[in-house]
Formats: C-alpha cells, structure tokens, sequence
C-alpha cells in the first residue's frame, strides 16, 4: 500500500490483483487506484457492456451485447505471466508425443481447439495445472467428457489416458 500527499491510501494495479487473488471476496470499492483515470477507462471498456455486470453500472453503461461477443472479449483477458502468454502450445503439446499416433491424435484435437479459438485456453490450463504443481495442490483424476481430450491428459488436467481408453474427441467438443 502507498500513500499520497494527502494520506490517503491507494494501491497499483498490480498489487490489487495481488489481494484479489488472496481474498476473491475481497471488496475493492474502498481501494484508491494510482491512476484513477486509467483504471475508469479500463472499467469501461472492459465492464461497461456486458449483461453480467451491467446491474452494478449507471443507466448510461448499459446496453444489450451479444452473448458469443461478450464470450470471446471474456476468452481474450486472461491473467497470466507473459511466459504462458506467449508459449507456443501447439508446439509444446506436439513435443509431448513419442509415437505418431500420439502426434496424430494431438494434431487432430489441436485443429478442433483452433476453430474455437481456445488456445488461450490451453495456455491458461497450462500454466493453473503448472501453479498447482508448484504449490503441491491436490486434484482429481478426471471427470465427465473432459476426459476424452488426449490435450487435456497431456497438460495435466486429469489423467485418464483418452488415446489408451479409445475415447473420441468429439465426446468433449460437441
């Protein structure tokens, strides 16, 4: 926490991620941002029109958005250091394979991932599934018909071995 001429605290947006994410029902109306005008922009480009938040923004925010245009601005801000940011997944998956079964399998998923546009989505998965490993966070096995995706099993995000079990793709990305 800094403090300006006057006394006030306030806080940069760096560290208000920091306590955000030690106390997600932490209430940030009472923390004063460096640059307040920034950080109303920011706000308003981001929040302004998307139905979710719109109950909390004045009369003069809110307008109807389409859910599939607030889904991809949604799947565009993801927090998460540079390094995954810009990791080549596709590249990374790919050297995970030993046997061109496995490359074929991965090859045919990342295709499927790409037409969603989810790459983001598997960087993002890379790095959660990195961060609890480091921290020694305990998760399941797998469930549902995210264990169909060879991918997933190759990131760490459950562990039933899709290509081994003959399990399709399309039983996840339906």
């Amino acid at each position: 926490m800094k403090y300006n001429q006057f006394g006030q605290a306030y806080t940069d947006t760096e560290e208000l991620f920091e306590l955000l994410y030690e106390n997600p029902d932490l209430d940030i109306s009472r923390f004063q941002v460096e640059d307040p005008g920034q950080y109303n922009q920011a706000r308003e480009v981001t929040y302004s029109n998307f139905p979710i938040v719109q109950r909390y923004l004045p009369m003069d925010y809110r307008e109807e958005v389409p859910i599939e245009l607030f889904d991809h601005v949604q799947q565009q801000n993801w927090y998460m250091p540079e390094d995954y940011k810009t990791l080549d997944i596709a590249q990374w998956l790919m050297d995970q394979c030993d046997t061109d079964a496995k490359l074929q399998r991965v090859g045919k998923e990342l295709m499927l991932y790409q037409e969603r546009d989810l790459f983001n989505l598997l960087r993002y998965l890379k790095y959660f599934v990195d961060t609890m490993r480091k921290n020694s966070v305990v998760w399941g096995l797998g469930r549902g018909s995210s264990v169909s995706s060879y991918v997933l099993y190759l990131i760490g995000v459950h562990r039933i071995d899709s290509m081994y079990y003959d399990l399709d793709i399309e039983e996840f990305l339906r």
